[in-house]
C-alpha cells in the first residue's frame, strides 16, 4: 500500500504518517520544511519506505509535478492547508490568495489527477481534511471557511458520482474541530474551546477511513455542532460563528 500524505510535517499530517508507517509498504509526505520533513523521515523510516518531497503547494505547476512523480498511490490525503482570522477588508489579500491556492486549487488539482489514476483501476481511497467550518458560515474567518465549504461541496458532489458509477474508489472527508496544531500561530488565533489531540483525531480518521466512512467527524461536541449547523439558519449560525471568532481574537 502507497500513501501520500501532504502538510506531513506537523500536526494531524504528520500524526497520520506515524500511523500509516505500520500500515503501508511506502510512504510519501509531502510538505514545505525540508527540515522538519527530514525529522519525520528519520523517525518513520525505520518502519517502511519513506520519500519526502518538499514543495508549496500553493504552487499550481508543483502540485502537478507530484502527480507526474507519485504514481500508483493507493491512498491519497489531502491535508495541506491554514487559515486566517480577522475582519475580511482588513486580512491580508495576499495571505487569502495562498489560503485559496493551497486549501483549494491544490486540493482540486491532486484530487482530480489522482481521483483519474484510481478510477481506471477502480480501487482506492481519498482523504480530504476539512474542517466542521465546512457546514457554516464564517464571519472573521471568512476565507478560511469558504475555502473549507469549497472542500465539503467538492468531496460529496464526487461522492455522488462515484455512487453512481458503481466504483470502488473511496472519497472520504475529514471534519475536526479546534486541534492542538501550529494552526492557531498561523491563523492568528488563540482558541478559547476545548481543543482536541491531533494524535487521537488521526487515529480516528484513519479508523473510519478503514471502514469506509464518509463524513469523518471527531468529537460529541463537534457532532453536535455539524448538527447544529443543518438545523438552524445561516444567519444564526453566523451570529454565533461570529461571537466565537471575536473570542479567538481577544475580543477585539
Amino acid at each position: 500500500m502507497k500513501v501520500l500524505i501532504t502538510g506531513a510535517s506537523s500536526g494531524i499530517g504528520k500524526d497520520m504518517a506515524k500511523i500509516f508507517a505500520r500500515k503501508a509498504d511506502e510512504l510519501v509526505l509531502v510538505a514545505r520544511d525540508t527540515a522538519k520533513l527530514e525529522e519525520v523521515k528519520k523517525e518513520l523510516e525505520k518502519y517502511t519506505k519513506i520519500e519526502i518531497i518538499s514543495k508549496d503547494l500553493s504552487i499550481e505547476e508543483n502540485c502537478k509535478e507530484i502527480h507526474n512523480k507519485v504514481q500508483n498511490v493507493d491512498i491519497l490525503i489531502n491535508n495541506a492547508g491554514f487559515g486566517d482570522c480577522g475582519n475580511f477588508t482588513k486580512t491580508s489579500l495576499d495571505k487569502d490568495i495562498n489560503m485559496i491556492k493551497t486549501n483549494v486549487i491544490a486540493y482540486h488539482i491532486l484530487t482530480k489527477l489522482y481521483l483519474t489514476d484510481m478510477k481506471q483501476k477502480n480501487s482506492g481511497k481519498i482523504l480530504n481534511v476539512a474542517s466542521i467550518a465546512g457546514f457554516m458560515p464564517g464571519p472573521l474567518m471568512a476565507t478560511y471557511y469558504a475555502t473549507k465549504n469549497y472542500v465539503v461541496k467538492l468531496s460529496e458532489s464526487i461522492r455522488e458520482e462515484l455512487k453512481k458509477e458503481h466504483s470502488k474508489v473511496q472519497i472520504s472527508i475529514l471534519c475536526p474541530g479546534p486541534v492542538v496544531t501550529n494552526f492557531n500561530k498561523v491563523a492568528n488565533v488563540d482558541f478559547h474551546l476545548r481543543e482536541a489531540d491531533s494524535m487521537q483525531v488521526a487515529r480516528y480518521a484513519i479508523q473510519k477511513l478503514d471502514k469506509g466512512k464518509f463524513y469523518i467527524v471527531p468529537g460529541i461536541d463537534v457532532k453536535i455542532a455539524r448538527l447544529g449547523a443543518k438545523i438552524l439558519p445561516a444567519n444564526i449560525i453566523s451570529k454565533f460563528t461570529y461571537m466565537a471568532q471575536k473570542r479567538k481574537l481577544g475580543g477585539e
